[in-house]
């Protein structure tokens, strides 16, 4: 599964040269030019960073950040801004960005921003997250491997998965997983979740997600 990244842009040029480089760069991205669009998409949508603009029609990007923090987006958030004082650094930072980029910027930079915040997003300093000696998952791929093979996960599995190694050693609610792994206008069930689960157990170990009756799942790191 590709790695998702909603783009606020209102520079429709701009926003089309970074919607193609990440898209050839192996990313999913989705472009809003407003900051209503752009929280109906937070609310609606799960992504692995925001890039927002900040001087957009509507809401601006400090406001929209600071709407989705209010609500428990925990969503890596980068500020693109033209913005130079220190007063605006301050309020973009206490709004609830993990990063920011001043306009203009090389896009290369700005990939490198991300990649970054997508690995920090697993506490992990490098991108290859060890699962058990022969489980691994890549952050930035998003490919699981067995036996250095890759193994293929249906889009739930996948979002389940990434959610346990989000939080480790943790007790996650069925409301918690079903809030992150489905869409805000799926159905979601306890027999769909139970097969994901079973299936992740086949390949990373019985012993790697606890079921606590009744509570949710933990998912064991160590």
């Amino acid at each position: 599964m590709k790695s998702k990244i909603l783009l606020l842009e209102d520079d429709y040029n701009l926003s089309e040269t970074v919607f193609e480089y990440f898209i050839e760069e192996g990313f999913d991205v989705i472009c809003v030019y407003d900051g209503e669009e752009a929280l109906a998409k937070i609310y609606e949508e799960h992504f692995d960073v925001l890039l927002l603009d900040v001087n957009v029609p509507k809401k601006n990007g400090f406001e929209v950040l600071k709407e989705a923090r209010a609500t428990g987006k925990t969503t890596p958030a980068i500020f693109i801004t033209s913005l130079n004082s220190m007063s605006s650094l301050e309020e973009g930072f206490l709004s609830g960005c993990d990063d920011y980029i001043r306009k203009p910027f090389e896009i290369k930079e700005l990939l490198l921003r991300v990649q970054i915040l997508i690995k920090k997003e697993f506490a992990n300093k490098n991108e290859i997250v060890e699962i058990s000696p022969n489980v691994t998952f890549n952050t930035i791929s998003n490919e699981l491997k067995y036996d250095s093979e890759e193994v293929k996960l249906n889009l739930k599995e996948l979002k389940l998965l990434k959610f346990f190694l989000q939080n480790p050693n943790e007790l996650l609610s069925h409301d918690r997983i079903y809030d992150f792994v489905w869409d805000y206008d799926e159905e979601y069930s306890d027999n769909s979740l139970r097969t994901y689960i079973k299936n992740l157990r086949k390949i990373l170990g019985k012993d790697k997600i606890v079921s606590l009756k009744k509570l949710g799942y933990r998912f064991n790191k160590e």
